[in-house]
């Protein structure tokens, strides 16, 4: 049995389905469905559900028939200000996951993010030492909350305490695809473009507020969902060292790249217009990162990432389709 954590969410439902395409089953879901959203995210899968309240009990049922933890389950908004309710979901209950899996022998593969680099002044190198992962500043409590995990793995590491037999922790940077509607705001722009170009409307990016950045021109790491589980399933079944790694594609590409890509799998011309970024978040707004990839092609990941305007086309068909949920 896998443990999907977040598996009605983006990143988690996409796994879930590759996990079941593979026959790696069966796959237990531990999500809230609480939106309808999020319902037909997984509305295809043969998982079981468990709400996120019963995880301690379904664990201690199921005990020793895990094979592995996916643990992808997260307060991921980004304006987050609960420091509590952050700390709880996304600190108590990784920590709670982490133990757990080095006494029941299980791999554990866990879902950090490249908001712990903060304003990206220091760099985006997965230098996963506590020295290294001491000097990072994170700009928002969701960031921090990531960092303070990959802090305490850091020094469970060091002291030698209790693992988990294989485990990676994964810094996402800006991923696109398919089921993210329950999202909201939250969404990668694909599907905000979408809702806007399929009825011939322009959409409004953020003009810059950076001299060194033209408008639309701030730059990401911008990765397709399906090459996040190729990796993730590589970490958990091939990877030859343990450790908290980068999943970006390595080059950083603008949001106007990825606006007209939109338009283009639409068959339109790029209609663009431009809106302030909102004040309350413009101290704190990244105009530029990039994963450095070295570490995990390193270990020996060698598959191709998908380039932008081919994983941009594959979403925007699926986005168009009567049911646009994998």
């Amino acid at each position: 049995m896998f443990i999907v954590t977040g598996g009605a969410g983006f990143i988690g439902s996409n796994l879930v389905a590759v996990l079941e395409e593979r026959g790696l089953e069966p796959i237990t879901i531990v999500d809230h469905a609480e939106s309808d959203h999020k319902t037909r995210n997984i509305a295809k899968r043969r998982a079981e559900r468990v709400p996120p309240e019963y995880l301690t009990a379904h664990l201690a049922e199921i005990g020793t028939d895990v094979k592995g933890v996916f643990h992808l389950g997260a307060l991921t908004s980004t304006t987050e200000r609960d420091v509590a309710k952050l700390t709880e979901i996304n600190v108590h209950l990784s920590r709670y996951l982490w133990r757990w899996c080095a006494k029941h022998n299980v791999p554990l593969i866990y879902a950090s993010s490249a908001a712990t680099y903060g304003d990206g002044k220091l760099g985006f190198k997965d230098d996963d030492s506590l020295a290294a992962l001491a000097h990072l500043h994170p700009l928002n409590p969701y960031g921090q909350s990531k960092h303070s995990f990959d802090l305490w793995v850091a020094e469970q590491v060091a002291r030698n305490e209790p693992a988990p037999p294989r485990w990676a922790g994964v810094k996402f940077f800006n991923v696109y695809g398919p089921n993210e509607f329950h999202k909201g705001t939250q969404a990668s722009l694909v599907p905000q473009v979408f809702a806007k170009a399929s009825k011939g409307e322009p959409y409004p990016l953020f003009r810059s507020h950076n001299p060194a950045y033209a408008d639309g021109g701030q730059l990401r790491d911008f990765i397709f969902v399906e090459d996040c589980c190729e990796v993730l399933l590589w970490l958990y079944e091939l990877a030859p060292a343990n450790g908290i790694f980068n999943l970006g594609t390595g080059k950083a590409r603008s949001f106007l790249d990825l606006a007209s890509a939109v338009y283009g799998a639409l068959g339109k011309e790029p209609a663009i217009t431009w809106r302030d970024t909102p004040e309350d978040i413009r101290g704190q707004y990244q105009y530029f990162t990039e994963a450095r990839m070295e570490r995990l092609r390193g270990l020996g990941y060698n598959a191709p990432f998908t380039p932008l305007e081919v994983g941009v086309a594959k979403t925007v068909k699926i986005l168009s389709q009567p049911d646009p949920y994998r």
